[in-house]
């Protein structure tokens, strides 16, 4: 379905009285501001050019979706003109001392007044809308407590299903928006799932873990927020719901609706909401023991992160000096007696093994200086020979320092193998 056209208020920027910086929103800073001539208390979103926010919000008329009044289209003074929800967002109530007091009714209330939003925007709105960054910060509070849904700025209108661009906020994003894959209504499903795991443990999600670490997490390890063992069974149930992995897994908002109005008649609920509510302290350190875990599976991962990269260093300046050691006095005599072509090219891949040995077989009966050889290697390898050899050969027992590789040097007319693995380090003549 495509878009509507624009038809928007176009207010002056001068009809504009600018007060404090309430709060930033998606490629904006929020503003709270006075509307002169309507003399009403507004919140402008500044941002640099006027895209398909105010299209989106033109279009959609509803209790708990933030009302817009207009657009400041003046350049460069671009802005959407929306009601102002003196009670600030989700996100600061969850985190101030007011929320010591929520019990089931208030959450009740006030999940069920998110889902209403959501809602109308997939299913009752002139054009279906996926909202794409739906989290705490992003839901207000209106003076009379009615939760409203707010900031467009990453919103889309939704076709069957959408290609997005990275978008949101990691902690509340679906693994499939987190990836740039096709998406479809239900990514606001996976966030809404975690506002709901907000108001019920008035945590901060993932709190201490960097974007980046949260998307690998969730992605890749699968890794959802805890959910405590005292959590009441119908809650613990909407929210894994809410998180498969699996979008066409997820429920609709129709059927979350559904769910939330069976709980709100089951007695029992209540009493066991309440008293998880107010008994933080005894599941809190469930969550913490989870943060803690997670954050050394990252550790763990960087430490080995790390460990490849030196391996690779190492490697790379084993390969350089080869290289460099094959075009030094002190190798030509000894090169010239392996062939009387020079290696021109190597390569490197990884491996794990550690124990290498080489034979160096020679084309005279002339003694080769084996130390002449290996000297500049010492700090890759420990060596174990004794003087020279004779024209059957030389042969070498290396210990390497590091983890070694598997590489290949590749001469005019031939190719010459070296393997460093279980079976030995050997270096072979493949004529073609």
């Amino acid at each position: 379905m495509s878009s509507p056209s624009a038809s928007f208020v176009q207010i002056k920027f001068d009809d504009i009285l600018f007060y404090e910086n309430c709060g930033g929103g998606s490629f904006g800073s929020v503003y709270r501001a006075r509307w002169i001539s309507q003399d009403k208390e507004v919140a402008v979103k500044k941002l640099l050019k006027i895209e398909n926010e105010a299209e989106i919000l033109s279009v959609l008329s509803h209790r708990n979706i933030i009302q817009f009044y207009g657009a400041i289209v003046e350049a460069p003074n671009y802005g959407i003109v929306t009601e102002y929800a003196s009670g600030g967002s989700l996100y600061d109530y969850l985190s101030s001392d007011k929320s010591e007091d929520m019990d089931m009714g208030q959450i009740m209330t006030w999940a069920a007044d998110i889902a209403r939003g959501i809602h109308y925007l997939h299913s009752e709105a002139p054009v279906k809308v996926i909202h794409r960054d739906l989290k705490s910060r992003n839901v207000v509070l209106a003076a009379d407590k009615v939760l409203k849904i707010c900031d467009f700025g990453a919103s889309k209108f939704l076709t069957h299903t959408t290609h997005m661009s990275l978008v949101g906020t990691f902690p509340w994003m679906a693994p499939e928006v987190i990836q740039s894959l096709p998406v479809s209504e239900t990514c606001d499903t996976f966030s809404y799932g975690v506002v709901l795991w907000e108001m019920l443990t008035r945590e901060i999600p993932f709190k201490g873990l960097e974007g980046l670490q949260v998307a690998w997490l969730v992605v890749e390890k699968n890794e959802r927020l805890t959910i405590p063992s005292g959590c009441p069974v119908s809650f613990a149930e909407l929210m894994r719901n809410c998180w498969a992995a699996e979008p066409k897994e997820r429920p609709m908002f129709k059927q979350i609706l559904s769910t939330l109005e069976s709980m709100s008649n089951d007695s029992q609920l209540p009493q066991q909401c309440n008293s998880f509510l107010h008994n933080k302290a005894e599941w809190r350190c469930e969550i913490e023991a989870t943060l803690e875990r997670l954050k050394k599976l990252e550790r763990d991962l960087s430490t080995k992160e790390q460990e490849l990269k030196e391996r690779e260093r190492r490697l790379k300046m084993w390969e350089r000096k080869l290289i460099e050691q094959s075009n030094s006095p002190l190798f030509l005599p000894v090169a010239k007696k392996i062939s009387a072509k020079s290696f021109y090219q190597s390569k490197t891949e990884e491996s794990n093994s550690s124990q290498m040995s080489c034979q160096i077989t020679t084309s005279s009966n002339e003694e080769v200086n084996l130390q002449s050889v290996m000297k500049g290697f010492g700090d890759m390898f420990s060596t174990d020979f004794a003087g020279p050899v004779l024209h059957s050969g030389m042969q070498v027992n290396m210990q390497a320092k590091q983890n070694s590789s598997k590489s290949s040097c590749v001469r005019e007319g031939h190719k010459i193998n070296m393997t460093l693995g279980t079976g030995g380090f050997t270096w072979s003549d493949d004529s073609e």
